[in-house]
Protein backbone atom coordinates (compact mmCIF):
# COMPACT_ATOMS: atom_id res chain seq x y z
CA UNK A 1 0.00 0.00 0.00
CA UNK A 2 1.28 3.34 -0.59
CA UNK A 3 1.02 6.43 1.45
CA UNK A 4 -0.79 9.06 -1.16
CA UNK A 5 -1.16 11.92 1.07
CA UNK A 6 -0.38 12.96 4.56
CA UNK A 7 -1.94 15.81 6.29
CA UNK A 8 -1.69 17.39 9.88
CA UNK A 9 -4.61 17.53 11.89
CA UNK A 10 -5.84 20.10 13.99
CA UNK A 11 -5.02 18.05 17.06
CA UNK A 12 -1.31 18.07 15.70
CA UNK A 13 -0.99 14.65 14.42
CA UNK A 14 -0.76 13.28 10.84
CA UNK A 15 -3.27 11.93 9.11
CA UNK A 16 -2.24 9.06 6.04
CA UNK A 17 -4.38 8.39 2.99
CA UNK A 18 -3.94 5.62 0.85
CA UNK A 19 -3.76 6.04 -2.95
CA UNK A 20 -7.42 6.11 -3.49
CA UNK A 21 -7.57 9.23 -0.74
CA UNK A 22 -9.38 6.76 2.01
CA UNK A 23 -8.16 7.97 5.57
CA UNK A 24 -6.31 5.07 7.13
CA UNK A 25 -5.13 6.48 10.45
CA UNK A 26 -3.47 9.17 12.04
CA UNK A 27 0.58 9.52 13.81
CA UNK A 28 2.20 11.25 16.14
CA UNK A 29 5.09 13.37 15.27
CA UNK A 30 7.74 10.94 16.66
CA UNK A 31 6.25 8.62 15.24
CA UNK A 32 6.28 9.79 11.47
CA UNK A 33 9.94 10.69 11.73
CA UNK A 34 11.32 7.81 13.35
CA UNK A 35 9.29 5.75 10.59
CA UNK A 36 10.73 8.13 7.93
CA UNK A 37 7.31 8.56 6.51
CA UNK A 38 6.77 10.56 3.38
CA UNK A 39 4.09 10.70 0.94
CA UNK A 40 4.42 8.28 -1.35
CA UNK A 41 5.92 5.26 1.45
CA UNK A 42 4.91 1.89 -0.04
CA UNK A 43 4.10 0.08 3.41
CA UNK A 44 3.10 -3.78 3.15
CA UNK A 45 0.25 -4.83 5.63
CA UNK A 46 2.64 -6.07 8.72
CA UNK A 47 4.10 -3.05 8.23
CA UNK A 48 1.29 -0.71 8.25
CA UNK A 49 0.08 -2.64 11.28
CA UNK A 50 3.23 -2.36 13.34
CA UNK A 51 3.03 1.65 12.53
CA UNK A 52 -0.09 1.91 13.77
CA UNK A 53 0.12 0.03 16.81
CA UNK A 54 3.38 1.96 17.53
CA UNK A 55 1.55 5.49 16.67
CA UNK A 56 -1.76 4.18 19.25
CA UNK A 57 1.11 3.43 22.10
CA UNK A 58 2.21 7.10 22.11
CA UNK A 59 -1.06 8.43 21.85
CA UNK A 60 -1.76 6.00 25.10
CA UNK A 61 0.82 7.22 27.00
CA UNK A 62 0.24 10.11 26.31
CA UNK A 63 -3.45 10.12 27.53
CA UNK A 64 -2.04 8.51 30.48
CA UNK A 65 0.58 11.25 31.66
CA UNK A 66 -2.21 13.59 30.98
CA UNK A 67 -4.84 11.78 33.59
CA UNK A 68 -1.45 11.34 36.32
CA UNK A 69 -0.64 15.08 35.27
CA UNK A 70 -4.51 15.48 37.58
CA UNK A 71 -3.95 13.02 40.05
CA UNK A 72 -2.69 9.63 41.17
CA UNK A 73 -4.54 6.57 39.44
CA UNK A 74 -4.16 3.16 40.85
CA UNK A 75 -2.43 0.63 37.81
CA UNK A 76 -5.83 -1.40 37.07
CA UNK A 77 -8.04 2.34 37.27
CA UNK A 78 -6.10 3.76 34.54
CA UNK A 79 -6.12 0.23 32.65
CA UNK A 80 -9.34 0.72 32.63
CA UNK A 81 -9.77 4.11 31.40
CA UNK A 82 -7.42 3.45 28.38
CA UNK A 83 -9.51 0.59 27.59
CA UNK A 84 -12.83 2.82 26.53
CA UNK A 85 -9.67 4.63 24.18
CA UNK A 86 -7.51 1.89 22.97
CA UNK A 87 -7.28 -1.84 22.77
CA UNK A 88 -6.33 -4.43 25.74
CA UNK A 89 -2.75 -4.50 24.42
CA UNK A 90 -2.02 -0.69 23.94
CA UNK A 91 -3.31 0.08 27.35
CA UNK A 92 -1.59 -2.63 29.44
CA UNK A 93 1.70 -1.62 27.36
CA UNK A 94 0.89 2.47 28.28
CA UNK A 95 0.21 1.10 32.30
CA UNK A 96 4.00 -1.13 32.02
CA UNK A 97 5.59 1.83 30.75
CA UNK A 98 3.78 4.11 34.00
CA UNK A 99 5.11 1.61 36.13
CA UNK A 100 8.58 1.73 34.81
CA UNK A 101 8.80 5.86 35.12
CA UNK A 102 7.81 5.41 38.34
CA UNK A 103 4.76 7.14 37.96
CA UNK A 104 1.90 4.56 38.94
CA UNK A 105 2.47 3.01 42.71
CA UNK A 106 -0.29 1.00 43.93
CA UNK A 107 0.71 0.54 47.63
CA UNK A 108 1.58 4.62 47.17
CA UNK A 109 -1.85 5.31 46.22
CA UNK A 110 -3.44 3.02 48.11
CA UNK A 111 -1.67 4.39 51.04
CA UNK A 112 -2.71 8.01 50.49
CA UNK A 113 -6.49 7.49 49.40
CA UNK A 114 -7.25 5.31 52.94
CA UNK A 115 -5.88 8.38 54.48
CA UNK A 116 -7.75 10.50 52.49
CA UNK A 117 -10.92 8.43 53.34
CA UNK A 118 -10.10 7.63 56.89
CA UNK A 119 -10.54 11.65 57.56
CA UNK A 120 -13.80 11.62 55.77
CA UNK A 121 -14.76 9.27 58.34
CA UNK A 122 -15.26 6.36 56.49
CA UNK A 123 -15.44 2.95 57.80
CA UNK A 124 -12.65 0.34 57.18
CA UNK A 125 -14.80 -1.54 55.10
CA UNK A 126 -16.12 1.62 52.79
CA UNK A 127 -12.55 1.84 52.79
CA UNK A 128 -11.69 -1.14 51.26
CA UNK A 129 -14.67 -1.42 48.75
CA UNK A 130 -13.56 2.18 47.31
CA UNK A 131 -10.21 1.04 46.96
CA UNK A 132 -10.86 -1.83 44.88
CA UNK A 133 -13.11 0.33 42.88
CA UNK A 134 -10.24 2.08 42.24
CA UNK A 135 -8.55 -1.31 40.91
CA UNK A 136 -6.35 -1.69 43.82
CA UNK A 137 -5.99 -5.52 44.98
CA UNK A 138 -7.71 -6.69 47.92
CA UNK A 139 -3.99 -7.76 49.51
CA UNK A 140 -2.55 -3.98 48.62
CA UNK A 141 -5.90 -2.27 49.93
CA UNK A 142 -5.46 -4.67 53.15
CA UNK A 143 -2.10 -3.28 53.64
CA UNK A 144 -3.04 -0.04 53.46
CA UNK A 145 -6.03 -0.18 55.74
CA UNK A 146 -3.85 -2.02 58.27
CA UNK A 147 -0.74 0.40 58.55
CA UNK A 148 -3.76 3.07 58.73
CA UNK A 149 -5.37 1.63 62.17
CA UNK A 150 -8.33 3.69 61.66
CA UNK A 151 -10.66 4.08 64.36
CA UNK A 152 -13.97 2.54 63.66
CA UNK A 153 -15.37 3.88 66.91
CA UNK A 154 -14.67 7.15 66.34
CA UNK A 155 -14.77 7.19 62.99
CA UNK A 156 -18.77 5.99 63.27
CA UNK A 157 -19.65 8.51 66.31
CA UNK A 158 -18.48 11.40 63.85
CA UNK A 159 -20.76 10.21 61.66
CA UNK A 160 -23.75 9.60 63.77
CA UNK A 161 -23.20 13.21 65.46
CA UNK A 162 -23.18 14.77 62.06
CA UNK A 163 -25.94 13.31 60.25
CA UNK A 164 -28.22 11.23 62.37
CA UNK A 165 -28.22 12.56 65.48
CA UNK A 166 -31.99 14.02 65.08
CA UNK A 167 -32.87 10.92 63.64
CA UNK A 168 -31.71 9.20 67.35
CA UNK A 169 -32.91 11.66 69.98
CA UNK A 170 -36.61 11.18 67.74
CA UNK A 171 -36.46 7.65 68.77
CA UNK A 172 -35.75 6.16 65.51
CA UNK A 173 -32.80 3.96 66.60
CA UNK A 174 -33.12 1.17 64.38
CA UNK A 175 -33.09 3.60 61.10
CA UNK A 176 -30.00 4.83 62.59
CA UNK A 177 -28.59 1.27 63.20
CA UNK A 178 -29.44 0.03 59.84
CA UNK A 179 -27.98 3.80 58.44
CA UNK A 180 -24.63 3.10 59.86
CA UNK A 181 -24.46 -0.58 59.20
CA UNK A 182 -24.72 0.37 55.19
CA UNK A 183 -21.44 2.66 55.62
CA UNK A 184 -19.87 -0.31 56.59
CA UNK A 185 -19.61 -0.34 60.25
CA UNK A 186 -19.84 -2.89 62.28
CA UNK A 187 -22.69 -3.94 64.60
CA UNK A 188 -20.19 -4.02 67.61
CA UNK A 189 -18.76 -0.69 66.16
CA UNK A 190 -21.98 1.55 65.85
CA UNK A 191 -23.42 -0.41 69.43
CA UNK A 192 -20.32 1.03 71.09
CA UNK A 193 -20.58 4.27 69.42
CA UNK A 194 -24.73 4.80 70.48
CA UNK A 195 -23.35 4.26 74.16
CA UNK A 196 -21.08 6.79 74.11
CA UNK A 197 -23.34 9.89 72.18
CA UNK A 198 -26.34 8.42 74.26
CA UNK A 199 -23.82 8.84 77.65
CA UNK A 200 -22.92 12.16 76.55
CA UNK A 201 -26.69 13.19 76.23
CA UNK A 202 -27.23 11.94 79.11
CA UNK A 203 -24.70 13.78 81.05
CA UNK A 204 -25.63 16.96 79.36
CA UNK A 205 -29.56 17.06 80.35
CA UNK A 206 -28.51 16.17 83.52
CA UNK A 207 -25.96 19.18 84.20
CA UNK A 208 -28.23 21.13 82.34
Amino acid sequence: MRIDRISKTKQGRFALFDENDTFLFSVDDETLVRNRLKEGAVLDAASLSALKEQSDLRKAKDKALSWLSLRDHASGELYEKLCRKFDEHTAAAAVAEMRRLDLLDDARFARHRAKYLAGQNKSAREIRRKLLEKGVDRETADAAIAELEPDETEACRAVLEKSYLRKLESGRRDLVIAALARRGFSYGVIKQALEDVEADVDEEEFFD
